[in-house]
């Protein structure tokens, strides 16, 4: 790994830390990854291990279909997802994947998420999409639905996955891991809103 590649490595490690602390996400699970500039490889959390604890050391370098090309461990099993965004969206430049809890709750109701607060609607395009991909990881069977989505909405900056998660996109690490944070606090907002209609307060 050479310094350039090393300094992303270090972003992501800022970007994965914040995703933990500010609890999207708990435990092993989760993966982040980054573009490699001017490559078609990337830097991927290695399977198995936290967001909270990650170092630099600890990405694997891969290519776009998953393949390790450099590092010691597996690479999650994610890395396909992250390949395919990467060869789908030139914008894009990292990926925060996070099982958020509001998310996943307002994602199982297989509706596209609002965009429901101010907030929302100021930093997002459109409403969120929801995948329905039945299984828990995007399969190549499932790319074309990726590809069909990014047609629909070629500017968004997140989407959800049905029971799963959030996938949140962008130019560099945090700014990724800022809007998986927005997408799950306008799921939050989407889900007490429901429940304030429901109350009749």
């Amino acid at each position: 790994m050479n310094e350039d590649i090393y300094e992303i490595a270090k972003k992501l490690v800022t970007a994965s830390g914040r995703a933990y602390n500010r609890g999207i996400q708990t435990g092993s699970g989760g993966n982040v990854s980054a573009r490699i500039p001017g490559t078609e490889t990337m830097l991927v959390k290695a399977s198995g291990g936290s967001l909270g604890d990650c170092t630099p050391e600890g990405f694997l370098i891969t290519d776009f279909d998953g393949n390790l090309i450099e590092g010691n461990g597996k690479p999650t099993r994610e890395a396909l997802l992250h390949g395919y965004i990467y060869k789908m969206r030139e914008d894009v430049n990292a990926v925060v994947h996070v099982h958020a809890p509001y998310a996943i709750g307002w994602s199982s109701s297989k509706k596209d998420l609002p965009r429901v607060t101010w907030h929302s609607q100021l930093k997002m395009p459109s409403d969120i999409p929801n995948l329905d991909v039945h299984a828990a990881m995007v399969r190549p069977e499932d790319v074309p639905l990726v590809e069909e989505m990014f047609r629909k909405y070629p500017d968004i900056p997140a989407f959800l996955l049905a029971d799963h998660g959030i996938v949140a996109m962008g130019k560099g690490p945090l700014e990724a891991e800022h809007t998986a944070e927005l997408i799950e606090e306008t799921a939050q907002v989407a889900i007490l809103d429901k429940l304030v209609e429901k109350l009749g307060i």
